[in-house]
């Protein structure tokens, strides 16, 4: 009997092993070709084109265009390819040279230029893709108003006064030194694949394991029926779920195929990469506690908020 039962187990292994094969094969064939482009553009754009980002915020701070400078230093910011810990010195920069008198431009400048950069680069827009064209549009949409949201939160609730404090930020050190541009340009293509390769490998496993296991219309029932339980449920789980954006877009497309309404996905992906843990080690650095506690109650409300306009305003 024992032996019977033993068999009996590992034909089971075997066959549950099978589909999970299939399914995670199914996704990796659906978002491989999204990854590899995102991970080109976003390489290309970090090795050639840092300088002119840093070179077109100086553009936007010398114009002295107000509240309207929010515009391009928010699309500046979806447009960098740089991590937080990118952004940051680039912003330190232009907050040395910003004098006290121009705080009302730069400090708000700065503001949507950070938040932006948090929520939307071009690699993660170029994975996107993956999710169909609503999601894409609703997520590169929803990512520049928030970064528009919040330089216009920092010109007229602080009034000029410092948000930011860049004392004691150290930038990473610049591996992108190579005098060979191709080498440069294959030596960043190699690192951006170790630190998101496995994430968007366990992304798609998950979401293998989701599609096998999960009842058909437990997503429907979380996020779909009750939209605005599922609004703040999406909201919350942005927190402990996110880990890269390679690593959520395979779970986000079997939740939405599942019956995850659209405002919902829309809310987790405003509050995944805004409370991401690395991202949040590095705006505590800068804002100290108490502004630290109000950009977490913004990026809340914000999902939120963006969630329920894709719901219920505009029913996408």
């Amino acid at each position: 009997m024992a032996a019977n039962w033993s068999m009996a187990m590992g034909e089971l292994i075997q066959r549950e092993a099978i589909y999970l094969w299939y399914y995670f094969n199914v996704q990796f064939e659906q978002i491989a070709g999204y990854y590899v482009l995102g991970i080109l553009l976003g390489s290309l754009i970090s090795v050639f084109g840092k300088a002119k980002i840093h070179a077109l915020l100086g553009v936007v701070q010398r114009k002295r265009l107000g509240a309207l400078g929010l515009v391009p230093a928010s699309l500046i910011g979806i447009v960098s390819p740089l991590c937080m810990y990118g952004a940051i010195p680039i912003a330190a920069s232009f907050a040395e040279t910003g004098v006290e008198s121009d705080a009302l431009t730069v400090q708000p400048m700065l503001a949507a230029f950070m938040m932006s950069s948090i929520l939307l680069n071009p690699q993660l827009l170029f994975y996107s893709a993956a999710l169909g064209t609503t999601a894409l549009i609703v997520r590169f949409v929803s990512c520049f108003i928030c970064g528009i949201a919040a330089g216009l939160c920092v010109r007229y609730v602080c009034k000029g006064q410092a948000f930011f404090n860049f004392v004691g930020f150290s930038a990473p050190k610049n591996h992108d030194t190579d005098p060979n541009l191709v080498l440069r340009a294959l030596k960043n293509i190699g690192r951006n694949i170790r630190a998101t390769g496995l994430y968007f490998l366990i992304g798609i496993l998950l979401s293998a394991i989701f599609q096998r296991y999960a009842p058909e219309d437990a997503m429907a029932a979380l996020f779909g029926k009750n939209r605005g339980f599922g609004l703040l449920m999406a909201a919350t789980n942005g927190v402990p779920l996110y880990m890269c954006g390679g690593g959520t877009i395979p779970l986000l497309m079997a939740w939405l195929d599942s019956g995850m309404s659209m405002g919902s996905a829309a809310a987790f992906m405003i509050s995944g990469p805004a409370t991401k843990i690395t991202n949040l080690g590095a705006v505590k650095i800068v804002l100290g506690l108490k502004n630290f506690v109000l950009y977490l109650a913004f990026v809340m409300l914000s999902s939120l908020f963006t969630g329920f306009m894709v719901d219920y305003v505009f029913k996408l």
